[in-house]
Order: structure tokens, then sequence, then C-alpha cells
């Protein structure tokens, strides 16, 4: 079995490390190097397997991960080590979006360290269609799923719009479920998590913190693209501007959302 490629979750670890470090490599013999690799072999991504081959995830393999972020950043004068797209991926975020990027390697580092992403469960769509990921990982997408799919949570939330006067329909494209469908519509709506994945932390989720959504809207909030975050509501409804976008989800909406349920 060959060794893994790494994930996103564990640039996300590497990334951080190095940008801690003035993007400067850190060495083998590093403290924080041995540290950071017993981390990411503790994530809860890995199986046993891939655990097993000699060099999985080793001082030596982050040391050297280390130096591809730091010769390959726009700002490092010598020549560039070999890597992979993802890797170079994860560098643009940091450089582009830094103090997001240290809170999404925080969050993950609180959230392995609490035993919290040990007990979430993975979820059967935290991996997009195409293989991809949201750019802060995996794990922090699972448990932002697992809290989305809380039926006591959804269900408060509903109660909180009725109880405001206000109709129970999608925030974003105001696609109503119980005009389309009747009465078998009636009360059906999904909830999705208004603040970013890094920021959401371990605290309990607030009624705040969330938005009702149609499926496809959901879908699109959630859907991952290389490099990219996953999108806040507000940023799908300004895309949703853009006329092409706008009139191809009017002709997919209502068909689509009657299946699409999370």
């Amino acid at each position: 079995m060959r060794i893994p490629a790494w994930t996103e979750d564990e640039l996300v670890l590497a990334g951080a490390l190095v940008v801690r470090n003035g993007w400067r490599e850190l060495r083998t013999g590093d403290q924080a190097v041995h540290e950071l690799s017993e981390l990411i072999r503790s994530l809860p991504i890995h199986g046993a397997d891939a655990l097993a081959i000699p060099g999985f995830r080793s001082p030596d393999s982050v040391s050297r991960k280390t130096t591809d972020f730091m010769t390959n950043h726009r700002l490092y004068p010598g020549k560039a080590t070999r890597c992979g797209k993802p890797t170079l991926l994860m560098i643009e975020a940091f450089t582009q979006r830094e103090a997001e990027m240290l809170q999404a390697a925080q969050a993950i580092e609180e959230a392995i360290g609490s035993g919290e992403l040990h007990l979430v469960p993975p979820q059967h769509d935290e991996v997009d269609e195409t293989g991809a990921t949201a750019i802060e990982g995996r794990l922090l997408v699972r448990r932002a799923l697992v809290r989305e799919r809380d039926p006591k949570l959804r269900a408060k939330k509903i109660e909180q719009v009725r109880r405001q006067g206000l109709p129970l329909r999608c925030e974003v494209c105001d696609f109503d479920f119980a005009h389309t469908y009747g009465e078998l519509g009636d009360g059906y709506i999904e909830v999705h998590h208004v603040t970013p994945l890094h920021a959401s932390g371990t605290r309990e989720t607030r009624l705040e913190d969330l938005v009702c959504l149609c499926a496809n809207c959901h879908r699109m909030c959630h859907r991952s693209r290389l490099g990219e975050s996953w999108r806040t509501p507000a940023t799908l409804r300004e895309q949703m501007r853009r006329p092409t976008q706008r009139t191809a989800h009017q002709a997919a909406s209502a068909p689509v959302s009657a299946s699409k349920r999370a």
C-alpha cells in the first residue's frame, strides 16, 4: 500500500505551522514537527492500514512538507521543491486569508484535543461528488453536517421562524416547499450554519447561527471546489444575481428540491 496523499486537513495543520514560523521550514528534530506528526496521525481520516506504513506522516515527512510550503511561496527567492496541486492551493489560501486559515487549523487542533472529532461519525457528503473537500478540510465539514442534521435543532429553528410570523422558505432563493408541493411540503425546510466552518468552534450551536435553505441552495453552500471554502448564504445569493446563474437555478429548482433531502 502506498502512502496516501496529504488531505486538506493535514495541509491546513502543516501550513499553519509554517506560517507561525514566519514562512520558514522546520527541521525533523524540531519539537513542533514531532508534535504535528503525532497530531496528524491521530486524525480520524486514515485507517489502520495507512498508519501501519513505515514513514506515514513521520517527522521526516512533515518536515519535507514544511519545506514545500516555504519554497513554493511566491516570495521565496530560491528554487521551489516539487509538490502537488493541493499543497499549492493551500499555500495560496494561507497567503490570501492567513487569519481565517489559522483559525481553521486551531479549530481542528482544539476539536481533536477535546476528542470531539473522534466522536463525530463520517458523513456521506463530507466529500464532494468530484472527490474534493473544502479547503479547510473534511473534518470541519463533517462536524458542521452533523450539527445541521440534529432533528431537535432543526425543529427549534422552524419553531423560531413561525413564532416570528415569517414564511418558512429558503433565505437565499425564496423557494417555498408548501407553496410548490402543497400539504406534502408543509413544514419542510433544511437548516444550514451561516457561520464559516472554522468559526463555528466547539460552542453549542445557537438558532442565530442557522438559516433556512431549500435543498438546492443548501447543497450549493456546501459544494466544494478545489481551493475554495464553502460559501455563505449571502455569497450564494450574490452569485445567483448573475443572470446565467439565476436562470439555471430557476429551471432546476423545483424538481431537484423534492428529492435532495439531507
